[in-house]
């Protein structure tokens, strides 16, 4: 119905899809499973290093990690951070989710600057970035060492040093977008970055700076993107009907576009 948040794992797309409050596993020959429904709402997913699951119930303001016998537990308490809607998460090879929050109520809220808090394998919770303009997709760079996030409201990607005790330092903008909002991203094996934009209904590849790569157009609004690893690498896009947080029927759709190298870092 609605499809968020894609990640390439155990050789399967996994992503959300928010109007049937259900977290999807697609296999590349369509046939689809559902690994967990999160009546409050499944914002994004993504997953510890020893396979577990991990969903931001934003309605909820936690972090759910799915156990190894499929029943959802509560990994972290966001609330004490903030109340405001929590949004996209990334987690690095130890085990620390990093998890932003938008700041604001969406859509009709005053606009007010995000943040990114780390949540450590152990569950508690730090803030480590701030002032953020509408933080969205984030990705680790393949060395491990940078995280990239999506500042929406700025038409930027912008960038921190990942430091030895998990937080964030050294931000600088790691790729102005101009006239793009970037929403869903991914590192590949060449260390570009590629980002949907769900107003101008594409996805673009752009190295460090901004030079684009690549674009792929699609025919409804792309929120976000993965690669496949290994040969013939593939760029999956989901992509719905924008008119609104509730459209009036299902518009979904997960698009595959051939790519040029194959996904690297995390997600």
């Amino acid at each position: 119905m609605f499809g968020e948040s894609p990640r390439w794992h155990d050789g399967r797309i996994w992503f959300s899809d928010w109007g049937a409050n259900q977290v999807i596993a697609l296999s590349t020959d369509g046939s689809h499973e559902v690994m967990a429904t999160v009546a409050s709402f499944p914002m994004c997913i993504d997953f510890l290093p020893d396979g577990q699951l991990l969903v931001v119930d934003s309605a909820q303001q936690r972090l759910l990690r799915r156990k190894p016998d499929e029943s959802l537990v509560c990994h972290a308490d966001l609330s004490g951070i903030s109340q405001k809607p929590w949004n996209d998460i990334v987690v690095d090879e130890r085990g620390n989710a990093y998890v932003n929050c938008i700041g604001f109520d969406f859509p009709g809220g005053q606009f007010a600057p995000g943040l990114i808090v780390l949540v450590t394998p152990e569950g508690t919770v730090k803030q480590v970035a701030d002032d953020l303009a509408f933080p969205n997709g984030m990705a680790i760079s393949p060395d491990g060492a940078t995280l990239v996030v999506a500042e929406s409201y700025a038409n930027r990607l912008t960038a921190y040093d990942i430091d030895a005790d998990g937080g964030l330092s050294s931000r600088c903008v790691w790729a102005d977008t101009p006239g793009d909002h970037p929403d869903g991203i991914c590192f590949d094996a060449e260390g570009a970055v590629w980002y949907a934009d769900v107003g101008n209904q594409r996805c673009v590849r752009v190295r460090q700076g901004g030079e684009v790569l690549a674009t792929v157009s699609l025919d409804r609004g792309a929120f976000a993107c993965t690669l496949s690893r290994g040969h013939h690498p593939r760029l999956f896009v989901v992509g719905q009907d924008w008119a609104g947080p509730e459209p009036s029927q299902p518009s979904g759709q997960v698009v595959a576009f051939p790519a040029p190298a194959p996904g690297a870092g995390r997600p």
